[in-house]
């Protein structure tokens, strides 16, 4: 079975961006988004998959969710619902949710993991994390570094 898992970098006050970009340029998270999501599918909304600096990521098959039927991106599979999405990525051993917003919560109901940045300060944004019901998961790992800190949350069984 395919393993689920959310990917995201979340300001104190839980923004996630800001006009379709990050709103803060951590090295650190870059770096933990790039080890974890290498070789692997990576699920985006349209917005934040336009806003890649580097489209398509390399190493990784981009799944781009639009609700535009004639959309094309080159190196990238578009799909149109989440489920379609997933469909994709049946028999990969892992497959990572990207954003934006709308897409997390599409994903909540659905993943095993949250591999979360958990940035140490609040940022100016548009879009927000969903909220989610933390009696469903229990922290599995927590990495503390000056500015951020890696938390990952494992779905409690249901």
């Amino acid at each position: 079975m395919t393993e689920i898992t959310i990917i995201a970098a979340i300001a104190s006050n839980g923004v996630i961006g800001r006009k379709g970009k990050l709103p803060w340029n951590i090295k650190e998270d870059l770096e933990h988004f790039k080890k974890l999501t290498m070789g692997h599918p990576c699920i985006f909304g349209e917005t934040t998959y336009l806003s890649l600096p580097i489209k398509p990521l390399p190493g990784r098959e981009n799944i781009v969710l639009s609700l535009d039927k004639n959309l094309k991106l080159p190196g990238a599979v578009v799909k149109h619902s989440f489920e379609e999405a997933l469909q994709h990525c049946r028999g990969k051993n892992k497959v990572f949710i990207c954003g934006g917003a709308s897409i997390y919560k599409q994903a909540l109901e659905f993943a095993d993991k949250m591999e979360l940045t958990m940035i140490n300060r609040d940022y100016e944004g548009d879009a927000y994390f969903p909220e989610f019901d933390s009696n469903g998961w229990r922290l599995a790992k927590k990495e503390d570094r000056d500015i951020c800190s890696f938390v990952t949350f494992a779905r409690k069984l249901r």
